[in-house]
């Protein structure tokens, strides 16, 4: 006899980013959206109300009047904003779950950067508890990231990753399903796009907001020098007129306004190279550097890696969504046997 099973628990991963959050339930993707909240401030109160969350904030982003302000709760990978925080996920669970009456509190894994301190660790937990949680596990986001892009850390073999997110890029060495070397940099997305505002504005005396400089990273971007040359006519505001303005920007004028937080990634995955262990050295020489995170789809960046390391560089075949589907894989285990890199305190 069928029996329908109305109580099927629900388990979350989240990939709560700087700029995206993405949500995996069950194996299935269920949302991509903005990590961005538009607030407005109560008349004769301290208090603010949600606008819009998402994607319609998002479109806010630069154009509010003076009464409402978007904003992104989360700086480098972990809460800059608790109060708006907890919102923005209570906002998102509830577009991904069904709110009916005896709708069960599902389980939640929220990936975050290793170099979280505890402080921030705690903080994440108990948003996501206030948001509606039974059980909230952290993971890793490089183990998150290479279980995501379909490595095979449990094996004895060394495996690496970076993982080129918003806010921070995380680079992590495994092997037998443990970290054997993490470290997060606090530089990566938008400090590319933050590095393409500045050089407008020197190179070109405009001014440009976020959106234009993530724009122009998309289309016309580079990470390593090539004889092609792309280019695109985009608009901002001059400085001295104050007026709407045009002006071109290149694949090289990109890679030279990029030049610095390069420099940073390239350094720091290098430090990583450096201080494995040679036993595992050899391994990643023969399975290379695994790319994932929006950075991945900068245009070069892999020849980057390559000539700079001289190892293989492989770009995830959807580098957007691998922490979150990492973390389902890792839910998965968690029912299975207690992985050693999961916490549910």
């Amino acid at each position: 006899m069928f029996t329908l099973n109305l109580f099927k628990p629900k388990c979350l991963s989240i990939d709560l980013g700087t700029v995206n959050t993405l949500i995996y339930l069950n194996g299935e993707l269920v949302l991509d959206e903005p990590s961005v909240v538009a607030i407005r401030d109560e008349p004769g109160t301290l208090e603010k109300s949600v606008v819009a969350v998402g994607k319609e904030a998002k479109s806010m982003l630069g154009r509010t009047p003076g009464s409402i302000e978007a904003i992104r709760p989360m700086k480098d990978g972990v809460i800059a904003d608790f109060t708006i925080t907890k919102k923005m996920l209570q906002y998102f669970i509830r577009q991904v779950l069904s709110t009916g009456f005896f709708s069960p509190s599902p389980d939640i894994l929220i990936c975050v950067p290793c170099g979280a301190t505890q402080v921030e660790r705690r903080a994440i937990r108990e948003s996501a508890v206030e948001a509606g949680a039974k059980n909230v596990f952290l993971i890793d986001e490089p183990i998150a990231a290479a279980l995501g892009a379909g490595m095979e850390i449990g094996e004895s073999a060394g495996h690496m990753v970076v993982d080129i997110g918003g806010g921070t890029t995380e680079i992590g060495i495994m092997s037998l399903n443990g970290v054997v070397y993490a470290e997060s940099l606090r530089v990566a997305g938008d400090a590319f796009n933050d590095s393409i505002v500045k050089y407008v504005r020197s190179k070109h005396n405009i001014i440009i907001g976020e959106i234009t400089a993530e724009k122009i990273k998309e289309e016309v971007g580079s990470a390593f020098k090539s004889s092609a040359i792309k280019k695109k006519t985009y608009i901002g505001r001059g400085v001295s007129t104050g007026l709407p303005s045009e002006f071109i920007m290149t694949n090289v004028q990109v890679l030279e306004a990029l030049k610095e937080p390069l420099v940073s990634i390239i350094s720091a995955i290098r430090a990583a190279l450096e201080q494995t262990p040679p036993e595992l050295s050899s391994d990643i020489v023969e399975s290379g550097i695994m790319l994932t995170g929006g950075g991945a789809l900068l245009a070069g960046l892999d020849q980057l890696i390559n000539d700079k390391t001289n190892l293989d560089v492989h770009i995830a075949e959807d580098p957007l969504t691998c922490v979150a589907s990492g973390g389902d894989i890792a839910l998965e285990l968690i029912n299975k046997n207690n992985m050693s890199f999961l916490s549910s305190e």
